[in-house]
């Protein structure tokens, strides 16, 4: 099966420095003149497209027809200047429009929602809240020609073995006949259709959901709710229970308890744990844990199974909350009990360096700093704050910020 490598002895003996350059295949060496090495690089790309199954024809016609778009690189390249805040990140993706418009969809396409459930196990809201956060519903499926997008991608050293895998991969899409070239449009990364299925995810799961013989993710909404739903069940969707909840944490809640660890929902009742309104939690065979998205001034949840199913979706832990919160809202649910707060920074990179800097200093290892708040600087902050008296929730707030004489 192909991999996406171009690292084979006999695809580098017949590059000439360009194309080598262009593919990123040759470590140490400077990546320079990205558009005047393209059309090297096409051809380096046409020839392994037709290796891995790539009908000549498709091959040819397309990546003639590939454009260098620097605007993808800038893309690619770009980071934002401040993390999101949950809060902002949340109020913008689950707000009173979008609710209403799920709930308006959720109606208007309830027989094939119902049909896609019974076969997938997935239920109707969330196929609906998926939709919405992808998509706004279908009405923005990206305006790049993905094509070029992804030759473009493909073409630059940074990460070229997986955009010539997504390359091939949308090559083999437009093969098989699911939707001609010129329309392949999506998101700059090559995210298509009313779901965003990056192409070796289309290829692996979607399906025809309407019977005329075609996967088109762009037209059919049966075949793009059917594949959604067939994706979520291979990657391990449990039918019997939601994703989470939003809980109520003690007052002496040991914050280093939501560390991503899994205890049994009668272990949490036990800690004094409570849903979001004051009740005991259900007696239920099934293990979660606890996740504070915003440290322990914000909201808190118990995330389930399918918590980490919809990050095998997409890997942010905002992302989840809010597809899983969104399709609450969609079947009725009313807004979250305990509402983020709205005044915390929203942190640079800059500030996060400096934050990773300051706990390699003293001792407390969040690996190799790179301006990223990821696991290893939750648990670093983690170990820092409960070191210090502070609350060990993972969340760099003021105290942190202080104690570390880290100055926004």
């Amino acid at each position: 099966m192909f991999t996406g490598t171009f690292a084979g002895k006999r695809t580098i003996r017949h590059l000439s420095l360009a194309g080598a350059l262009a593919l990123g295949s040759l470590p140490g060496i400077a990546y320079s003149d990205a558009a005047e090495d393209f059309p090297l690089c096409i051809e380096r790309l046409e020839s392994q497209a037709i290796e891995a199954g790539v009908s000549s024809q498709t091959a040819k016609d397309v990546l003639a027809s590939a454009e260098y778009l620097e605007r993808v690189i800038e893309l690619d390249r770009r980071q934002p200047e401040f993390t999101t805040t949950f809060a902002d990140y949340l109020n913008r993706r689950v707000n009173d429009q979008r609710v209403s418009k799920g709930r308006e969809l959720l109606q208007e396409h309830r027989e094939l929602l119902d049909r896609v459930t019974r076969e997938t196990g997935v239920p109707a809201p969330y196929l609906v809240s998926f939709w919405g956060l992808e998509t706004n519903f279908g009405t923005y499926f990206g305006k790049m020609p993905v094509p070029s997008s992804l030759a473009t991608l493909a073409c630059d050293p940074r990460r070229s073995n997986f955009f010539t895998e997504q390359l091939i991969a949308a090559l083999r899409i437009i093969d098989e006949g699911a939707i001609p070239a010129e329309q392949m449009e999506g998101s700059w990364a090559g995210a298509m259709g009313h779901v965003q299925f990056m192409p070796t995810v289309f290829l692996r799961h979607a399906v025809d959901g309407d019977g005329d013989g075609k996967r088109d993710l762009w037209n059919s909404l049966p075949d793009a709710m059917m594949s959604a739903g067939k994706f979520l069940e291979d990657l391990g969707w449990n039918g019997d229970y939601r994703w989470g909840r939003e809980v109520l944490l003690p007052e002496n809640f040991d914050y280093e308890l939501a560390d991503g660890r899994k205890l049994a929902l009668e272990e949490w009742r036990k800690l004094g744990v409570t849903d979001a309104f004051g009740n005991a939690l259900a007696n239920e065979p099934i293990k979660a844990s606890v996740v504070v998205p915003s440290g322990h001034r914000g909201p808190a949840f118990l995330a389930y199974h399918n918590f980490g199913v919809i990050m095998g979706w997409n890997r942010s832990e905002f992302y989840a909350i809010a597809v899983g919160h969104l399709a609450d809202r969609i079947a009725g649910a009313g807004e979250l009990q305990n509402p983020p707060p709205e005044d915390l920074p929203a942190l640079s990179r800059d500030n996060i360096l400096a934050i990773q800097e300051a706990l390699n200093e003293k001792g407390f290892d969040t690996g190799e700093p790179d301006g990223i708040m990821g696991p290893d600087t939750r648990s670093a902050i983690r170990t820092y704050q409960a070191k210090n008296g502070l609350v060990a929730d993972g969340y760099p707030g003021d105290a942190v910020l202080e104690s570390l004489g880290v100055v926004l």
